[in-house]
């Protein structure tokens, strides 16, 4: 592998990845592995399970490289969405509960876990986006922006949502959709944001 693929930008390598560069897939690894098995062991609680979910979030990225849009976020939030995804459902079939996390921020685990020199400016971009996704949550209704945070923050399903809340499966999905609508357009309506 030349170091010349190592300087290359996490965009470029998926780009290379999906012309069937696996050098590109290896850099990633190397990159983010640690950060991800972390974040699957916080919500499964088991590191063979979480062994798992790092080789299955990484094969998925192999897979879907060619869809990846730079512009609907960057590839570590990218794969660690979809590590959340598969450790969620590792989870579900096992029939345990995660571990509650609040509000686990996925740029804090990606900088106690990866060990590479930072991009000042990705840095502050996504110290800005954060900001913005925060304000965005400030506009949700209280019950709303619970609802939110149960799910995509402590890994809850909606049908847990609705226990854990004592309240009606249908008003917890309603909650969410109507959430999830309100985030759209806030979101659509902020200039500036980063690429």
């Amino acid at each position: 592998m030349s170091a010349d693929l190592q300087d290359l930008p996490d965009d470029q390598l998926v780009a290379r990845m999906s012309e069937g560069d696996v050098d590109a897939l290896d850099v990633l690894y190397d990159r983010y592995a640690r950060a991800v098995f972390s974040f699957a062991v916080r919500i499964v609680h088991d590191s063979r399970i979480a062994e798992e979910v790092l080789q299955e979030a990484f094969m998925r990225t192999w897979q879907q490289s060619g869809r990846y849009e730079l512009n609907r976020g960057n590839y570590a939030s990218w794969l660690l969405s979809i590590t959340h995804n598969l450790a969620i459902d590792e989870v579900r079939k096992s029939q345990r509960r995660p571990q509650k996390a609040d509000m686990v921020d996925i740029t804090d685990v990606l900088r106690s876990e990866v060990d590479t020199t930072v991009n000042i400016e990705e840095a502050a971009e996504a110290t800005e986006l954060r900001g913005v996704i925060r304000t965005a949550m400030d506009t949700l209704p209280d019950a709303q922006r619970r609802a939110v945070e149960l799910a995509y923050f402590e890994g809850l399903s909606q049908r847990e949502i609705a226990a854990f809340l004592n309240e009606p499966l249908g008003t917890i999905k309603t909650r969410m959709r109507l959430a999830m609508q309100k985030l759209k357009d806030v979101l659509s309506e902020q200039e500036g944001l980063p690429d």
